[in-house]
């Protein structure tokens, strides 16, 4: 007996259609084929099976005994391919997938809540979870293969090796203060007005801080407490204990009773904010999505 060949596709799925219609003739219509096409696709088959699979009969044809041990396999490997490709659309449509997204504190207090939001609204088939950190921790979960979008910040422009950064927007720096404080009807402040004004920071070092980028003018904040917490922050402020930095990426989550004036550009120029994917690979469907999102 020959020795068999890899089955093709086309070929099995021609063999399944006469097998359930139990002549060439009537598969013929279904398959696209004339039946003299199908009549020689399955002489074909049979030759890469090295065998005999349906025997010929005056009113159709019937399988052998070897038809019929091929034909559940060449169900399944049809079945599986079907699957396959149906997943593939399902991708490609978004009516399926997974969603990564790693962002920091800030960028989680409005912007990608509604960038979630929005996506979920459009393809409510994928599933997003979502992991926070500081923008180094960021970039590794990136590298890692453990996230598949990250937003990030950076005090000036930046660009990475190894890594697509696309600007989303500048983040201009404003201070909280209580309702009743001397500045609160203020549109701008400088620095200096700020002298002697007791903070709210996320840690008694400056550098470690928001506060950080003002030390390059020779500012030093007095740090009264230290409070990690974004609402914790908000709270010692709205208690007249302090004032603290909101970045505007997070103006729209702040308490109504505590009252935002914008710190002078001169002073603390606005952090750069992107979306970073890692360079030269693919990005899935949802991630191409939720990029558009973010940036629309």
């Amino acid at each position: 007996m020959p020795t068999p060949h890899d089955f093709s596709t086309p070929l099995l799925r021609v063999f399944v259609a006469v097998a359930a219609r139990g002549s060439f003739t009537a598969a013929a219509p279904i398959l696209g084929y004339t039946q003299s096409a199908v009549s020689r696709q399955i002489s074909t088959l049979e030759d890469e099976a090295g065998t005999t699979l349906f025997d010929r009969l005056p009113r159709g044809v019937r399988l052998t005994e070897p038809g019929r041990r091929l034909l559940p396999h060449a169900q399944a490997v049809l079945d599986r391919l079907d699957a396959a490709r149906q997943e593939l659309t399902d991708l490609s449509e978004l009516a399926t997938g997974r969603l990564r997204v790693a962002a920091f504190a800030t960028a989680d207090a409005a912007l990608i809540p509604q960038a979630i939001a929005t996506f979920q609204r459009r393809y409510p088939d994928v599933r997003i979870t979502l992991r926070e950190g500081f923008t180094s921790g960021l970039l590794e979960l990136l590298g890692a293969g453990e996230a598949d979008v990250a937003v990030v910040s950076y005090p000036t422009v930046q660009h990475l090796d190894g890594f697509d950064l696309r600007k989303l927007r500048d983040d201009f720096m404003y201070v909280a203060l209580p309702p009743t404080h001397r500045l609160a009807r203020r549109r701008q402040v400088r620095l200096t007005d700020l002298q002697d004004e007791q903070w709210i920071a996320g840690s008694s070092r400056p550098e470690d801080t928001l506060i950080s980028a003002c030390l390059r003018t020779g500012f030093q904040p007095h740090i009264g407490f230290v409070a990690r917490d974004w609402m914790a922050k908000q709270g010692f402020v709205a208690a007249g204990t302090g004032i603290t930095l909101v970045p505007s990426l997070a103006a729209e989550a702040v308490r109504p009773d505590i009252k935002l004036v914008r710190i002078h550009p001169d002073d603390m120029p606005p952090r750069q904010i992107y979306t970073a994917t890692i360079s030269g690979l693919t990005p899935s469907p949802a991630t191409r999505a939720f990029l558009e999102v973010l940036h629309a």
